[in-house]
């Protein structure tokens, strides 16, 4: 067996020249690189819109975009998807004409105290409000609005599941009761459109009292003999339900809603736990 040092010296293979130099850029040649500068001005670019086609959240078929708002946001499985407050109203409310939207007169909703209990769970809440406001445009979750549906003047409150899920904290609260007195004042019904994935947790208590303060508040309407009408949309759960969703003169729900107490994931975590809290029993 030779040695390592005659085999290296036996190796004559040449060697290339070593450079930091990067390889020569191949350039385009022939008749389309002649052409290709006149055809891009010739083409007009134009950006795809994002959400050109939505998801039927039922059969899993894509929606042209145009075709589902020509459509009310209703699928053609009749499944009716989440709209935020300003769609909502220009549907509910009557325009000037049978085609066009609908009018209505925005009413001003009371400002709250902000975290007051000074929140942060990583992220403060003061700060996942101001997010919150500029994804939606929305002060808060709800928006309330004063115009005719189909000739009866009403007032409409609309909760906004866009905002923070809809959960119900002091400013949800505060313009419940200010939608409840203008009807009130202005001796209407008052329509309220429900979406909410339950209480704030950022404001503790204070979320929770809203629930008694909202009841109150209808108690107020009954007084006054007016109408209480609830619509029940997707989705509508916790202390919502809880409170003012269930306590209407009339209700309605678009189909395909979830409306429940708990939701699904709760309810089997919850049912999970107790089977496990039960076979533990059972073995003792």
């Amino acid at each position: 067996m030779k040695p390592m040092a005659m085999a290296d010296k036996s190796d004559k293979s040449p060697k290339l020249p070593e450079t930091n130099n990067p390889a020569p850029r191949r350039e385009r040649g022939g008749w389309l690189s002649k052409i290709a500068p006149g055809v891009s001005k010739l083409v007009n670019r134009r950006e795809t819109p994002e959400n050109l086609w939505v998801k039927d959240p039922d059969s899993g078929d894509m929606i042209y975009r145009s075709d589902l708002e020509a459509a009310k946001w209703v699928t053609p499985n009749g499944r009716h998807m989440r709209i935020g407050p300003a769609q909502r109203m220009k549907y509910t409310f009557d325009g000037p004409t049978p085609d066009a939207p609908g009018v209505w007169e925005t009413i001003a909703l009371p400002e709250v105290p902000e975290d007051p209990l000074h929140f942060s769970d990583g992220k403060s809440y003061s700060e996942k409000l101001k997010i919150a406001r500029a994804a939606t445009g929305e002060r808060d979750t709800m928006a309330g609005g004063y115009g005719q549906v189909q000739g009866v003047p009403c007032v409409v409150l609309v909760q906004d599941f866009a905002f923070m899920g809809g959960s119900l904290g002091m400013a949800a609260g505060e313009g419940f009761i200010t939608a409840a007195r203008f009807a009130i004042e202005r001796k209407c019904p008052l329509v309220v459109f429900t979406a909410a994935g339950g209480a704030r947790m950022q404001e503790g208590a204070l979320s929770l009292m809203q629930m008694a303060r909202t009841t109150l508040a209808i108690q107020e309407l009954k007084k006054a003999q007016l109408p209480y009408l609830v619509v029940l949309t997707d989705p509508t759960t916790g202390g919502v339900t809880a409170s003012y969703a269930m306590l209407g003169d009339i209700h309605l729900a678009e189909p395909g809603a979830l409306i429940c107490f708990a939701g699904p994931r709760v309810i089997e975590s919850t049912a999970s736990c107790r089977a496990a809290s039960c076979r533990k029993s059972w073995a003792r």
